[in-house]
């Protein structure tokens, strides 16, 4: 995987180089070193016969040409410019020394194009027999930026890689009490602070909907909290929290899932868990001005012999009770102990992720989120635009007063589950009884992993909302 990209001062003799040349425009060409016969050639080959990729070779240079495609949309741009960063991964990672040279005048479709390729460069091998090796480092000739961007850009992509390694790690190794033995370790590696809650204080606390989801496991849960304050903030006297659903597996407990093809990616029913622990990673490492609180509730939830049944009926410390109809709706049940638990820090905003509903899935698919909430549209809208910059895109729902109707219970205040519509906006309504702050919920479920790799997204966890957030926490905090 590419962990660092280091700055050239300049490209030297191209006739003598191997490397990848990326244009993102027609003028670009006309700024690259080569020969006007080969520049001809070029030309005619990725605009007239529109082909994406050009080789040379000869006994001491390789060059490949790489186009981006041209969009109307200047979002859709940089995306497209990520993915032909994903596609010269294909051709950089067989050199011992890859080179990207850079003669255009975008700084943003050149960082886009370098963050294809870096996140097009993570491998899971930690359980492969063999592992091929690839270059950790990229060299870049360019003179629109400098280090400390490529630094940041390089800071964000590894921290995404924490968030896809946690997802793609099994339940046999990534267990609740594990996972939070890793939180501490990415504390002290990236500067922030720590304090885990273990199964006495959760139970001190009240945590209902944690206790209740974790009564089938023979393993405890724990209830992760990461700090990071930064010496000054600019803008924001209070801070940012984010909630992450943190099911290290989910078999729907005695409500179980169906078999085949339900239940063998469940363990990634704690990405919205990864997402919030990369976020605080590329939060700390970046040194952004603004305090962030991430929570994670965790534990798995099985069928055990003390497992919760459809029609028990929990109570949580703001007196809310809430009948149990689905024990595969566990989520909603251990976010709002955390959302519950964030209101101690008098918070500007609070955002949760989960992989929450298979109705927000069915919606966007893998292309994009859902998200509602009850926060200003000023901060929605800033999310919104953080999501289109990165695309990790977001599409908002609402969470209109008739959708609460389809969670009244004759025995209790609410229902864990809704009808058989608007299960996506039903699962936020539940939870916004548990919040009395702006707040925005995301559910992931959708484009948090992808049985089938594609471009810059490797199969497997992909880290979705790793980017998006801290996009949004830069952009706020300046």
């Amino acid at each position: 995987m590419l962990t660092a990209i280091r700055l050239l001062d300049s490209p030297g003799n191209l006739l003598h180089q191997s490397g990848v040349i990326f244009i993102s425009s027609e003028q670009d060409l006309e700024r690259v070193p080569v020969d006007t016969t080969k520049s001809a050639y070029i030309k005619s080959q990725l605009w007239e016969k529109n082909k994406s990729q050009v080789h040379f070779s000869s006994e001491s240079s390789q060059l490949v040409f790489v186009k981006t495609k041209d969009h109307d949309s200047s979002s859709y741009q940089l995306e497209l410019a990520r993915k032909a960063g994903a596609a010269s991964w294909k051709v950089l990672k067989e050199w011992d020394r890859p080179r990207v040279f850079y003669f255009g005048k975008s700084e943003k479709l050149l960082m886009a194009f370098l963050e294809g390729a870096v996140l097009a460069s993570y491998k899971f091998s930690k359980y492969k027999s063999s592992k091929n090796q690839a270059p950790s480092s990229v060299e870049v000739c360019t003179d629109i930026t400098d280090e400390s961007n490529l630094e940041e850009l390089i800071s964000v992509c590894l921290a995404t890689f924490v968030a896809r390694d946690l997802v793609n790690e099994p339940v046999i190794y990534l267990n609740a009490v594990q996972l939070s033995n890793e939180i501490e370790k990415l504390g002290k590696a990236y500067g922030f602070h720590t304090e885990i809650l273990d199964e006495s204080k959760i139970t001190s606390l009240k945590m209902e909907g944690l206790l209740a989801v974790n009564a089938g496991s023979e393993l405890p849960p724990t209830f992760s909290v990461m700090h990071y304050k930064p010496a000054s903030t600019k803008k924001f006297k209070k801070p940012v929290v984010l909630v992450g659903k943190g099911v290290v597996y989910d078999t729907g407990g005695l409500s179980l899932k169906p078999t085949p093809n339900s239940m063998d990616f469940m363990k990634a029913d704690m990405a919205g868990a990864a997402a919030v622990v990369g976020t605080l990673c590329a939060v700390a490492k970046m040194g952004l001005p603004v305090e962030v609180i991430g929570l994670v509730p965790a534990t798995d939830n099985r069928p055990g012999y003390n497992a919760i049944t459809p029609g028990d009926i929990i109570t949580y410390p703001n007196g809310k009770s809430v009948e149990i109809l689905n024990t595969d709706a566990e989520g909603r049940l251990i976010l709002a102990d955390a959302l519950l638990y964030a209101a101690k820090y008098d918070p500007k905003l609070v955002i949760d992720l989960a992989t929450l509903t298979g109705s927000a899935a069915a919606a966007l698919g893998k292309e994009g989120a859902v998200m509602m909430g009850k926060a200003y549209d000023e901060e929605k809208g800033f999310l919104k635009i953080a999501g289109k910059e990165v695309c990790e895109r977001l599409v908002e729902f609402p969470l209109w007063e008739e959708y609460g109707d389809q969670l009244k219970s004759t025995v209790a205040d609410i229902t864990n589950i809704g009808g058989p519509t608007a299960g996506a906006i039903t699962a936020g309504k539940f939870l916004e009884h548990f919040t009395d702050y702006n707040w925005i919920h995301i559910d992931i479920a959708g484009p948090s992993f992808i049985k089938t790799g594609e471009s810059y997204r490797p199969a497997g966890g992909t880290g979705f909302g790793v980017r998006l957030i801290t996009q949004f926490l830069k952009n706020i905090s300046k």
